[in-house]
């Protein structure tokens, strides 16, 4: 490569009015992930030859690798004025719309590139992920299989398809899916097979998550650490009497992490720590979210960046510590951590897994989650608080409690509830379900009315086990304040495995409503156990599915040992719900991670 290089800048030396010599020059530099440098050849061949649809079109590929999209959204339009009939330049627009949150127009835009090249199996991948996006699940789910005959070798449409399948609880076959990608996983690193999909996969092994992220990080954040060596960004190691702290979201908005961090960002101590958010999410201009907005020292929106000039803001801030709270879940931008802004940085919260990342140095945890004897499954150092790894907001509210009747509950039925999202839901945790609502003739199951298509998969699944679906009642999506009252009115929250409820479990034990686990193999498999010892209510953690289904079919049938549960939950002196010493435990955390940056 570098001997090409060499020869393409010699000719033009000999020649340098000719654009097609730093044409090519740029796309080898873009091949090099050198992406700054092919920008700056490409704009000096469109000098020599203005408006050239090509050359605009691989401007735009170099603003997409540096994160830079709205700006590659402008050179895709500009290549397609020039040539409206190139099925690559609608299928990046398409991609940089949707990295800019705008699926619909990302959608239009990938439906272009298929009238011009209906054999496109990226582009029948990429349209599904917007479709998904938008909550056409059905649809997507077509797209990701039409695309998959199209090229059986499209390992991350079979992720998705797979992910979706399980988001509207469609089991078909879905334990073959499963094992091949697993197969993937172990046996093709290159397969691009999303780590927070891969987590909800039944019989996922830690072991198997890592090497899952490892593969991601590999995969995706070659060429950002290529240019983070570029940027060599320098640090100084000396004591400072207050930290600054960095914390990077799309989700500081009304979103499950605002009932999670609000207070305890109120509460750190400011005479140590000065606190900065690096915001890339949309404003949604709730009260939730401008509280939020209002616990940090400073807000930054960082969402018109690129991931090299939102790096350079976080650099020229001097962040100590950067947190990102994301991780690989939907609108991550981690790529920002793979050019190293800050000395040190830290997963945590919003991803409940390793990244598998050299750029990620900590992982937040506990010892419930993480045990020290499994930290080989983890790229990073574990940090352990000492209670649980999860804050909680004590200011959140919660409404009047409402009558069973206004939320289509049976008045003296045993009300067995879950309210987690319906991915979470698997054919093994539903078939204990259905036994237990056998043997308890007076009893309905409440679940969260996620999508129309996991509302009618679920019934015909009861059906088909023999137990009349109107007992399973779907609760309609209404504001916080309001989920939170009407969970009073359960008897017994079920929690689903090999992914558990997080804040859903916190908000169902703020609610009063005992919370039944069964502790798996892995992070995302613990954390409700987690947040029970924290509760101080260890005899809601099961350890096997039988002994899940045995335990919830005890209190079940014994009420007074169930009453006597919920009359011990006193949030205002559970640990779980001490948001000072929460905050105080994970300020040590961050004060021993400088000192030890800085030995």
């Amino acid at each position: 490569m570098q001997q090409q290089l060499d020869q393409l800048r010699q000719a033009i030396a000999r020649d340098p009015t000719d654009p097609g010599l730093h044409y090519e020059l740029g796309n080898l530099l873009l091949a090099s992930g050198q992406a700054t440098e092919a920008m700056a050849s490409y704009r000096t061949a469109l000098q020599l030859a203005p408006g050239h649809p090509q050359l605009l079109l691989q401007l735009g590929n170099a603003c997409s690798d540096l994160g830079n999209h709205q700006e590659a959204v402008s050179h895709f339009q500009q290549s397609l004025l020039g040539d409206a009939t190139n099925p690559a330049a609608h299928f990046n627009l398409g991609n940089a719309w949707r990295e800019l949150g705008q699926a619909e127009q990302a959608a239009s835009s990938y439906r272009q590139a298929l009238k011009l090249a209906p054999g496109d199996a990226d582009a029948l991948n990429n349209l599904g992920n917007t479709l998904r996006e938008t909550g056409h699940l059905d649809q997507a789910i077509t797209c990701y299989r039409d695309a998959l005959r199209l090229n059986p070798l499209l390992h991350h449409a079979r992720a998705h398809c797979v992910h979706q399948s399980q988001h509207i609880c469609d089991w078909t076959d879905l334990n073959q899916e499963i094992d091949e990608i697993r197969h993937l996983v172990r046996e093709v690193p290159s397969a691009q097979i999303s780590p927070f999909a891969f987590l909800s996969l039944p019989g996922t092994t830690a072991a198997e998550q890592r090497r899952c992220s490892d593969n991601w990080a590999t995969n995706r954040f070659a060429r950002l650490i290529q240019a983070e060596r570029r940027l060599n960004f320098q640090f100084s190691r000396s004591s400072k009497p207050r930290l600054r702290i960095g914390y990077l979201s799309g989700d500081f908005r009304l979103h499950p992490l605002a009932f999670l961090i609000t207070e305890m960002l109120e509460l750190h101590d400011r005479s140590q720590f000065e606190i900065h958010a690096y915001s890339y999410g949309l404003d949604d201009e709730t009260a939730v979210g401008r509280r939020l907005a209002g616990a940090f020292d400073h807000f930054i929106n960082i969402r018109p960046l690129s991931l090299m000039d939102a790096a350079r803001r976080i650099h020229g801030d001097g962040i100590d510590i950067l947190v990102d709270l994301t991780g690989y879940t939907q609108t991550s931008r981690s790529g920002i951590l793979a050019l190293r802004p800050a000395p040190i940085q830290v997963n945590w919260l919003g991803f409940p897994g390793t990244m598998g990342a050299t750029f990620a140095d900590y992982l937040i945890s506990d010892r419930v989650i993480t045990p020290p004897e499994e930290a080989q499954h983890y790229s990073e150092q574990l940090v352990y608080l000492p209670g649980t790894y999860q804050p909680n907001d004590r200011l959140r509210p919660i409404a009047d409690t409402p009558e069973r009747e206004a939320c289509d509950l049976p008045a003296y039925s045993f009300v067995f509830c879950c309210f987690n999202q319906s991915f979470k839901i698997t054919a093994q945790i539903f078939e204990i379900w259905m036994n237990l609502l056998s043997k308890i003739p007076n009893s309905v199951l409440w679940l969260l009315d996620c999508n129309p298509w996991a509302k009618e998969n679920l019934r015909r699944e009861a059906t088909e086990r023999h137990i009349d679906p109107r007992r399973l009642i779907f609760a309609p999506r209404v504001p916080v304040e309001q989920h939170l009252a009407r969970q009073k009115l359960a008897d017994l929250f079920l929690d689903t495995l090999p992914y558990n409820a997080h804040t859903t479990a916190s908000d169902a034990l703020w609610a009063g409503l005992p919370v039944l686990t069964c502790r798996g193999e892995t992070f995302a498999s613990r954390v409700a156990a987690s947040l029970l010892e924290a509760a101080g209510l260890p005899e809601l953690i099961t350890g096997t599915l039988q002994e899940y289904e045995a335990r919830a079919l005890h209190l079940a049938t014994h009420p007074h040992e169930l009453k006597s549960i919920r009359q011990r939950m006193d949030c205002d002196h559970m640990p779980l719900f001490d948001t000072r010493r929460f905050t105080q435990g994970l300020e040590q955390a961050y004060r021993e991670m400088w000192e030890r940056w800085i030995a």
